[in-house]
């Protein structure tokens, strides 16, 4: 028996204990768990925001700034190649009326 199985037994025998029962159906042991479980997200936030705040003051490209400049970059690149291509054939139908 692995420490995984032996786990979830004892849990499944501890949700049947009817004082347990009563203590998960608490009001304030729910509230208290969806607080707990909402700290990881509003922390995340909290550090992205002042991370991008000091990037700002340090006058640093944030990790989304250097996202759009790429996908900019790609977009420039493949107007250039379209346009070169244009130009190629302007200058074929030039030459062909010649």
């Amino acid at each position: 028996m692995d420490l995984k199985n032996a786990a979830l037994r004892y849990g499944i025998k501890l949700m049947s204990d009817p004082h347990v029962m009563k203590f998960m159906q608490d009001e304030r042991l729910l509230k208290a768990t969806m607080v707990a479980m909402s700290i990881p997200g509003r922390l995340s936030g909290t550090v992205q925001e002042h991370g991008d705040r000091l990037a700002h003051v340090l006058s640093f490209a944030t990790e989304q700034e250097v996202r759009n400049l790429r996908r900019t970059v790609r977009s420039l690149e493949d107007q250039i190649v379209e346009l070169k291509h244009e130009l190629e054939q302007v200058r074929a139908a030039r030459e062909g009326n010649s």
